[in-house]
């Protein structure tokens, strides 16, 4: 996407997330030079971020789990799907087609939302954070981490949460390689450890 393009889509809907117009100016560009790409289109980008709560104590009490599908509506910002089991597991108390967690796939400006109050709000915020691991990729340019407490991002009121679960957040990007992928995400200030 070009500058001209970005600006259009802004007059349209009129907004375009900060970290959209840092990607068409700053990112692409960068990586463009770093890896020698002749054509634009071949640069890589976050194509969606998928955010999944399993709630282990939904088998007792399946108000758990709405109360994780009301907090992840507020992290995302769109109402999540419930996931269910597919089979049953007497040894764990699991009928199929118990709802056990809750996930929802963000794109578009969504994601971009999501993406800049996580690296700078939520990580910031998580205790003894060291950085991330820059080693949970994949192998096809899709990265995976996770989060003890969802109560660090700043649309949670701590003082209503009842229970603290734990999320996995994957981020998918057109990258071919893992060495690809991990340069994308340092231009979006991703913090990895050293």
């Amino acid at each position: 996407m070009t500058k001209a393009k970005a600006k259009a889509e802004a007059s349209t809907s009129g907004y375009v997330p900060r970290l959209k117009l840092h990607y068409v100016e700053a990112v692409r560009p960068a990586l463009q030079e770093q890896f020698n790409y002749t054509n634009p289109m071949r640069v890589p980008e976050i194509t969606k971020v998928v955010l999944n709560m399993g709630i282990g104590e939904a088998t007792a009490d399946r108000k758990k789990v709405e109360q994780a599908t009301r907090d992840m509506t507020l992290i995302a910002g769109q109402k999540p799907i419930m996931t269910k089991a597919r089979k049953s597991i007497a040894n764990f108390k699991l009928r199929d087609d118990m709802a056990i967690g809750c996930k929802v796939t963000l794109r578009k400006a969504r994601m971009y939302e999501f993406l800049d109050r996580l690296v700078m709000i939520a990580l910031p915020r998580v205790k003894d954070f060291r950085g991330l691991n820059p080693k949970s990729f994949d192998g096809r340019g899709n990265y995976a981490m996770g989060i003890k407490e969802h109560i660090v991002f700043p649309e949670i009121d701590y003082d209503k949460v009842e229970q603290i679960w734990g999320m996995d957040i994957i981020v998918c990007t057109t990258a071919e390689t893992d060495e690809e992928a991990r340069a994308l995400l340092k231009q979006f200030n991703f913090p990895f450890r050293q």
